[in-house]
């Protein structure tokens, strides 16, 4: 039998906490799960750092592609099945697109991918092509299965239904990962009606499309999506502890360039610091194998990188103050030189950070976006965008929510031998946040 269409012999189910079953019936997908750049993501945390905040988000990006795997498995077989906007020979395709997503993520990926300026959607289509178990698999389906699947992931197939599925503003990515990191996290914001949004989906051409009946339902869900965002992915002591990766990281690389002799040689970061990374290089990475470092580097001759390190594995975090630089150039400069006289080397202990999120971007004719916006479908066939419909949408649509932080260790401050003038006038800056 033609590999593409080939059963297992018996259903393979996964026990899933978010969706109770997992379901695996082809054999192309049981055989890339098997695949060792598969199995490397469940030494990839879904959520980075948020475990040192939320003791229970310890999930991986594993759970989560089967997650996105299955979500996407249910949307083909029980509702697009038969209709006749819907390929059945595209199937196979979405599926291993859905499974696959996230394969190129590094460990702790935001810190390590602003430290080595590598790119996860980068290396997802390189561990695709290239000469990997995962390429094996996909070319034994056709010679251009794997470039295909490359394709949906980075949103150029020329079949865009096929790319919603996986990547829009309603897709099951977000389906997935707002219900596994709110049970993880074990917080109520990003729990909405999944069910209700599966059975009101619809294909059509070039899109999905939700009938206007369910769209309370996805009003619930872009809700939850925001919350998230705001209580879970933005918590700023989740980012105190990407600071110190982030630090830990830029410490070893500016090390290694300046010849300095490591206790434990970071061999697997050599790569990276001289920019000649291969793909294997980068699959021998994962979270496991930098904390075995950074446990490493707390016996470091070298006093920041042994005390970022120590602060990270023990999480004694940065404390954090309202700020943003560019509305207060002057207080932020301000601090720092303090902080320097203080004796605190600034390149390492203090650190801006800014996060953003567009809760939902709605559709404008003359704007490049590459997010699809969600479209009802009215009872008279008519199809509209969301936010045209509903207020509740219409209200946080296009808005950009930013939030700025300046992280500082508070330890400095409870110096006995610091100058009192000096301490004060950190702490009166520090507090005029307001916060």
């Amino acid at each position: 039998m033609e590999y593409a269409k080939q059963k297992l012999s018996e259903e393979k189910v996964f026990k899933d906490p978010v969706h109770r079953y997992v379901h695996v019936r082809d054999q192309v997908i049981w055989d890339l799960i098997g695949t060792k750049e598969f199995q490397r993501l469940r030494r990839i945390r879904q959520l980075g750092t948020t475990y040192l905040v939320f003791h229970g988000a310890e999930h991986s990006r594993f759970n989560h592609s089967l997650g996105v795997y299955e979500v996407v498995r249910r949307i083909v077989d029980n509702v697009f099945h038969g209709r006749p906007e819907w390929n059945e020979e595209e199937r196979l395709l979405v599926l291993c697109a859905a499974l696959l997503h996230d394969l190129g993520h590094g460990p702790f990926s935001h810190a390590f991918e602003n430290v080595f300026k590598t790119d996860h959607e980068y290396f997802t289509r390189q561990i695709l092509l290239g000469d990997t178990e995962v390429n094996a698999v996909l070319k034994r389906v056709s010679e251009d299965f794997p470039e295909k699947v490359a394709q949906v992931i980075e949103k150029t197939y020329e079949n865009q239904l096929v790319v919603s599925l996986i990547s829009s503003q309603i897709d099951a990515d977000r389906m997935d990962y707002l219900q596994r990191d709110a049970y993880y996290t074990g917080v109520s914001y990003g729990h909405f009606d999944m069910e209700r949004i599966l059975r009101v989906m619809r294909p059509r051409k070039g899109k999905v499309v939700i009938k206007s009946s369910g769209m309370h339902a996805v009003e619930d869900y872009i809700m939850s999506r925001y919350q998230m965002y705001l209580q879970v992915y933005f918590h700023p002591v989740s980012r105190s502890a990407e600071v110190l990766l982030n630090n830990i990281l830029k410490r070893t690389k500016d090390l290694y360039e300046q010849g300095y002799q490591f206790a434990v040689e970071p061999v697997h970061f050599k790569s990276f610091f001289e920019n000649n990374i291969t793909v294997e290089d980068y699959i021998e990475l994962d979270e496991y194998l930098l904390v075995t470092y950074f446990k490493s580097w707390m016996k470091e001759k070298d006093p920041i990188l042994s005390d970022l390190s120590a602060r990270f594995v023990n999480r004694k975090l940065f404390k954090y103050t309202n700020l943003n630089p560019e509305e207060e150039p002057g207080r932020f400069e301000r601090l720092k030189e303090l902080f320097e006289k203080a004796g605190v080397d600034t390149d390492y202990y203090i650190y801006h950070d800014c996060t953003s999120d567009l809760p939902y971007d709605y559709y404008e004719p003359d704007k490049e976006t590459d997010k699809f916006p969600i479209f009802l479908e009215m009872p008279n066939g008519e199809i509209r965008e969301l936010s045209q419909e509903s207020f509740i949408v219409d209200a946080i649509a296009g808005r950009m929510k930013k939030d700025h932080k300046v992280y500082y260790p508070k330890e400095v401050l409870m110096d006995p031998n610091l100058d009192p003038a000096l301490k004060a006038e950190i702490e009166k800056l520090l507090n005029n946040s307001g916060r």
